[in-house]
Parts: C-alpha cells; sequence; structure tokens
C-alpha cells in the first residue's frame, strides 16, 4: 500500500456525488475507468425538482448557470450551483461539482471536480479528478497521455506504480493551487493543500502541504 497515494489520504469524499465510486476504489485513478457508468447510475437518482435532463445523459442542476455558448455532452452532471461559462467544452464522461466553475474555452473530459474546483480560463482537464476547492490557473493543462503512448506509471519515492491506463492526467489533493501555464504530466499527483509555482512542468507526486518552485525544488509550507 501506498498511504500518501490514497483516496482518503487526498480527497474528501464529502465534497463530491460520487463518493461511492470512491469508497470502492483504493487508489484515485482506479475510478477513471468507471466515470461513465458511474454517472448512468447517479442519474437515474437524481431529484427531479432539482435536476433537469437536458439531453441524453446529460443532468444539469436547475440552479448551475450554463452560458449559451457552452457544449456539453453526455455522459454529464453539471452540479447544483455550477457555473458553465462561454464556449466550454464538456466533452463527457465529466462530473462537475457543486459550485464548480469550467470557463472560457476550458475543455473537460472523463474526470471528476469536487465541489468548488475553479477550472476558469483555458484549460484542459482529461482523464483526472480535481479535489475539493482545487484551482488551476490560466492556461493549466494536464497531458494526460504520454508520448510513447505507452500505459502510464506513477512516479512515487523511486518506484514506478503501474496503472494499466494509457489515458490518465492528474489527480489534485483538496484546495490544491496550480499557478498560470503550468503542465502536469501524464500520473502527476499533488498533495493536499499545495501550490505549484507558474509556468511549472511538475512530474510524479508532489507532497501534500508544499510549495513546488520546480523540478528538484519543493519545500514544506511554513506554519504561522
Amino acid at each position: 500500500m501506498y498511504q500518501e497515494l490514497m483516496i482518503c489520504e487526498l480527497l474528501d469524499l464529502n465534497e463530491t456525488i460520487a463518493a461511492d465510486l470512491f469508497r470502492r476504489c483504493t487508489y484515485p485513478w482506479e475510478v477513471l475507468t468507471q466515470i461513465g457508468n458511474e454517472i448512468l447510475k447517479i442519474g437515474q437518482t437524481l431529484p427531479k425538482e432539482e435536476y433537469d435532463m437536458v439531453d441524453e445523459n446529460v443532468w444539469i442542476a436547475k440552479s448551475a448557470k450554463i452560458a449559451p455558448s457552452a457544449s456539453i455532452t453526455g455522459p454529464a452532471i453539471i452540479g447544483r450551483n455550477a457555473e458553465i461559462r462561454h464556449c466550454a467544452f464538456i466533452r463527457g464522461n465529466a462530473i462537475i461539482g457543486e459550485g464548480a466553475v469550467v470557463g472560457n474555452s476550458t475543455e473537460v473530459k472523463n474526470s471528476i471536480l469536487f465541489n468548488k474546483v475553479q477550472v476558469p480560463h483555458f484549460n484542459y482537464v482529461g482523464d483526472s479528478v480535481f479535489g475539493y476547492r482545487s484551482h488551476m490557473g490560466a492556461g493549466c493543462i494536464t497531458s494526460n497521455v504520454k508520448s510513447d503512448k505507452t500505459l502510464v506509471k506513477v512516479d512515487f519515492q523511486g518506484e514506478r506504480i503501474e496503472t494499466g491506463l494509457k489515458k490518465f492526467g492528474a489527480i489534485l489533493g483538496d484546495n490544491v493551487e496550480v499557478g498560470c501555464n503550468t503542465v502536469l504530466n501524464p500520473g502527476v499527483i499533488v498533495g493536499r493543500n499545495t501550490n505549484i509555482y507558474p509556468l511549472s512542468m511538475v512530474r510524479g507526486v508532489i507532497p501534500a502541504g508544499s510549495i513546488y518552485k520546480k523540478a528538484g525544488e519543493i519545500v514544506s509550507k511554513r506554519i504561522y
């Protein structure tokens, strides 16, 4: 077991409608192949007084704000008070949490955004899980496929952990801040309450409660 990488160490399951899916798994990347089917299950249970099924396998909370120019392909669930802004592209197998923001020209596919996540400006989120109140600055992307198309492995403390996945972007723990124009390489995992400097190219596992300045320069946050 890799304790630092376990769901319980990264994510508050009180902050997602997909909590049952995560409880059936040990590591967060294990949910990625199950998102679509889970959406179909959850969708059937959503209260009709709070959610509209606006298209095939697309459920949108009545309190959500959806720009006319946004494109939403199912299966998808858009949570209460979420905001889908101008030209956002929800490309299927996506859960957008309560109060989350998917912004201008941002694309989300096969991903779960917990409540209050913000991906507000020109972001790409693919095959990823973003924890409660995590935030990506403008222009940040998840790179979800290796250039040689081999299966993604998680680099952790000198080990390379097999995921069995060809497509795996990033896992952000709760309250992670990612600076503008950062690239999260395939299989990146960022622990809770960590900050990533702008213009970073991130690989591997970044510990909780730290500041990623650049490769090889990661410091613990000071507690005052």
